[in-house]
């Protein structure tokens, strides 16, 4: 649509921390940000204009939203593609991205073949359903290799390595349903390629490296301190993975940088990611910006790099949840160059993501003293 002031409303499926930062960048282009999540008083709805308290797949109550919107969009996969679907034809708000895009996402087995018959590169895979396929893949593919759950992981849960043959039954009880496993990578880093697809055009973000421990996203470095070929193949793997993918908005690409110096693809996302976070203050355009210029088909924002750029996520610490407080944050708020977001999140959950910081170099610091110097402040929060 042609961009005037004061922009269109955007409904959103789903009201944490991607749907502040989208409601953050919303509010400088004039869009008003409706949300729609189960948990009262959401991490969004504290600067969205307004929140629906209701389940992921109400019906009633996305239809409510479509009605208050003039685009729908979503910031989690939890969000129904079949009632998304019903309510954008019924109402005629356009959502994007398509909610098909969910139901080859939603399926980690389905999106795997869908780029393996598309021709993208991605590590040989096969269907598990038990214990016997199990063994039988694991003579094939070898060992160690990784067992995944079909439906509901995130941030590496549903996750589970598996050392040997022997460990089979234990995997898949650990798995709990339909799974899927991956030979294992013998990796280099891990990189992400963070693009948007708009109206008629796409955008892509500086390759980004993924600094993961126990399969959570901890740290991003961006650029990649990746050799230039394999970055240049990156950006074009991540184009690849969007002819594959239908409507407008920002989607995010995990990549394997292997050590023979090839790209498989990891996992996708449909919508912002926490390995784009870094562009808010690294990039001309932020991703939360870039995916509401996309999906109300406005021009896309520039992608271009304002300087080397290090994200270090807060994560919450201990072993039992407690009221979200952190100690103190003062000496991250007098380094020069840092920038703190709090996700307004009320429960701190054992290694819940709970906030992050990003320094992007002001002078001719290296990336690894950019990411020495963000460990620093970020280790120094404690929560009480």
């Amino acid at each position: 649509m042609p961009a005037s002031l004061p922009g269109p409303t955007v409904g959103v499926v789903g009201g944490g921390q991607l749907g502040r930062m989208l409601g953050e960048a919303a509010a400088p282009l004039g869009i008003e940000l409706v949300v729609l999540d189960p948990t009262p008083d959401a991490p969004a709805a504290q600067v969205a204009t307004d929140q629906l308290v209701a389940d992921f797949d109400d019906a009633d109550a996305i239809r409510d939203l479509a009605e208050r919107s003039d685009f729908l969009t979503f910031e989690i996969e939890l969000a129904d593609q079949e009632r998304l679907d019903e309510v954008s034809e019924a109402t005629g708000v356009p959502c994007h991205p398509d909610p098909a895009t969910l139901s080859l996402i939603h399926d980690k087995l389905h999106q795997k073949a869908a780029l393996a018959d598309a021709g993208v590169p991605v590590p040989p895979f096969r269907q598990v359903d038990d214990a016997d396929d199990l063994r039988a893949a694991l003579d094939e593919l070898g060992t160690p290799a990784m067992l995944k759950a079909r439906t509901g992981g995130y941030d590496g849960r549903g996750n589970v390595p598996v050392e040997s043959v022997d460990d089979a039954e234990a995997a898949m009880d650990a798995v709990g349903g339909p799974a899927m496993v991956e030979a294992f990578v013998d990796y280099e880093r891990e990189i992400s390629v963070v693009a948007a697809q708009g109206d008629g055009e796409v955008a892509t973000f500086p390759v980004g490296e993924n600094i993961h421990e126990a399969e959570i996203l901890r740290e991003m470095v961006v650029p990649s301190r990746s050799p230039e070929s394999v970055l240049e193949e990156a950006e074009q793997v991540g184009r690849d993975v969007l002819d594959l993918l239908d409507g407008r908005g920002v989607y995010a690409i995990e990549l394997f940088e292997t050590t023979d110096g090839r790209i498989l693809v990891n996992e996708i996302a449909p919508r912002p990611h926490n390995s784009g976070h870094w562009s808010i203050e690294g990039a001309h355009t932020s991703q939360f910006e870039q995916h509401l210029r996309a999906v109300v088909g406005w021009p896309l924002g520039a992608t271009a790099l304002r300087g080397p750029t290090v994200t270090k996520n807060i994560l919450a610490d201990g072993d039992e949840s407690r009221p979200a407080q952190i100690d103190t944050v003062s000496d991250v708020l007098a380094t020069p160059g840092a920038n703190l977001h709090w996700y307004g999140k009320h429960e701190a959950r054992p290694l819940r993501k709970m906030g992050h910081v990003t320094q992007v170099a002001t002078d001719d610091e290296s990336r690894a003293e950019l990411l020495a110097s963000t460990r620093s402040l970020v280790d120094g929060l404690t929560f009480e």
